[in-house]
């Protein structure tokens, strides 16, 4: 009869155990926020014309190029042979997605066979359709980067679970057959936090960035060189439009790059209690636990390589002004060939474009490592 019990009661310990782990296991795969629902992309061009990385559209000549995946190679880490996911850096302030501004959106290409990560800039001044909303109050068009603002539940205007990045997700679809599979926005103070988290960054500037005028003379200045700056200056120099979007964006990949290095290095190490509470508590994302720790084993695997940042040539773009009627005033955007723009990030999710010049090291040229 004992035998009997304690056979009884291991069985009970034993399902216990296996509920318990079926659960954490489903925790674990649960992603942290709604999931996007994007339309399925049948559209595919391969006749476009592809570029290397450069910061000059008149310097790239075309390139013929192999695609990146094989069918030999296993997707490292577990993870899917390729992950897209949209970044956001809003301008919000608040521990809360309520309101602010897309500020920072990025495509973001995560390839797990060939240990790569590529990152493209999306110019959030591009004048584009807004879906879903016009039922509410009537808006059907404004700035990229009011799409993440309408989307967020602070004003109201959309119903869907996925807030912000869910509504600027549709918009980059709609506009140019963006397909990101998940989403992740950082406001200003949760960035700041992260980068005071790991001691600050290091960073080499080619230029001085300031906001310093006759009208400003004590404005923030840093002179070109290396700095090792914390997250309030790193912000700084991140949101600083000093001659053009453009050169905004230099200095966002700057910053983005020094963050990652840090964040590869051995002094981080200390701060990853820290980094993780921060990154549960005040991001919005989809990604689940167990899709984090892929992303995390690549990156540990790429050992601070395989980084590079795309941007569209510069010529494809021109300033221009449009009335907005939720403003009601005149603002100044940015006109493009949406056409052309939809064929660069379908070359970019399929990874065929940019060419990489991986003898290139410096950021400026799109390499960080």
């Amino acid at each position: 009869m004992m035998k009997f019990k304690k056979k009884a009661v291991l069985g009970i310990v034993l399902l216990i155990l296996v509920v318990a782990g079926t659960q954490l296991s489903r925790l674990y795969r649960q992603p942290l926020g709604p999931a996007l629902e994007l339309p399925t992309s049948t559209q595919s061009n391969p006749t476009l014309t592809t570029f290397p990385i450069s910061t000059d559209a008149a310097d790239s000549t075309p390139t013929e190029i192999q695609p990146t995946a094989t069918a030999t190679v296993q997707p490292a880490c577990g993870g899917p042979p390729v992950m897209n996911i949209l970044a956001v850096g809003s301008d919000a302030r608040g521990d809360h997605y309520l309101y602010g501004l897309a500020d920072i959106i990025r495509l973001v290409r995560v390839d797990f066979v060939n240990k790569q990560v590529g990152i493209l800039e999306v110019p959030r001044d591009l004048w584009v359709e807004i879906p879903e909303i016009s039922d509410h109050y009537g808006i059907t068009h404004g700035k990229l980067n009011q799409a993440y603002l309408y989307g967020n539940k602070g004003l109201g205007y959309y119903d869907d679970p996925s807030e912000g990045p869910g509504l600027l997700a549709r918009t980059l679809n709609l506009n140019f057959g963006a397909q990101p599979d998940h989403y992740l926005a950082v406001n200003m103070i949760t960035f700041e936090n992260i980068v005071n988290a790991v001691g600050g960054i290091d960073v080499n500037l080619p230029e001085e960035v300031s906001v310093r005028s006759p009208s400003n003379p004590k404005g923030f200045a840093i002179p070109p060189g290396q700095h090792h700056i914390d997250g309030e200056t790193a912000l700084w120099v991140a949101r600083i439009r000093e001659y053009s979007t453009f050169s905004r964006a230099d200095n966002q990949n700057t910053i983005m790059c020094a963050l990652y290095k840090k964040l590869m290095s051995p002094a981080v190490v200390p701060a990853t209690p820290k980094l993780v509470k921060d990154f549960r508590e005040y991001v919005q994302t989809d990604l689940s636990p167990q899709q984090i720790n892929q992303l995390a084993c690549l990156a540990n695997q790429m050992n601070g390589t395989g980084v590079f940042f795309a941007s569209f040539p510069i010529d494809m773009f021109k300033n221009a002004k449009v009335f907005d009627p939720q403003l009601k005033a005149t603002t100044s955007v940015l006109d493009a060939d949406n056409n052309l723009l939809r064929d660069y990030i379908d070359r970019f999710q399929q990874g065929t474009w940019p060419v990489i010049d991986t003898t290139l090291v410096e950021t400026d040229s799109g390499i960080c490592n």
